[in-house]
């Protein structure tokens, strides 16, 4: 396994992933598959905002075993130094530790980045996402009921958030 920087040459791989989840989890609050030109989009969205899309290879086939990401929280000038992340291990690898590795990395990007705070927002049925980000020392920081409506239910989100120490010297703009 190698940690990678994932450019377009992952984007069918990353669209496999994202789309398996699309399909069958309450991992994304989407009910379509995402379309290559979404894939473009959300690429050029990453490479505009210096977003990381940070990748695990199995070396031998360059298999894209999972990757994480992280992006805008809202669009206002305040949230600067607020991102959400977002994390997905392909179907045939979960339950490897990839997921641990992979938000130990978007930890240190978002450090070294001088982000402040780090949201992970978190189907509430998700107990596995909701278990890895209390091991990182995310805490809950609140519910917000039925927001989206999937499989003919409706669904929870729990909102999760990890301060770290950056930057030190805030500024406005």
């Amino acid at each position: 396994m190698k940690i990678i920087y994932c450019g377009t040459e992952y984007s069918d791989q990353i669209l496999e992933i994202l789309n398996d989840a699309v399909l069958n989890s309450t991992a994304l609050y989407d009910y379509d598959k995402w379309s290559d030109a979404t894939m473009q989009q959300w690429f050029e969205i990453k490479k505009k905002g210096n977003f990381p899309v940070i990748g695990i290879i199995d070396e031998s086939t360059d298999e894209l075993l999972g990757f994480g990401t992280y992006g805008h929280f809202r669009y206002r000038q305040a949230y600067k130094y607020t991102v959400e992340i977002s994390l997905y291990v392909h179907k045939n690898h979960r339950g490897k530790g990839l997921g641990k590795i992979l938000m130990n990395e978007i930890i240190r990007n978002a450090s070294e980045q001088k982000y402040h705070c780090l949201v992970g927002i978190i189907d509430s049925s998700n107990d596995v996402s909701i278990g890895l980000h209390k091991q990182f020392g995310f805490v809950h920081s609140g519910t917000i009921r039925e927001t989206g409506y999937k499989f003919n239910r409706w669904l929870d989100i729990d909102i999760y958030q990890l301060l770290l120490p950056y930057p030190e010297n805030p500024v406005r703009g």
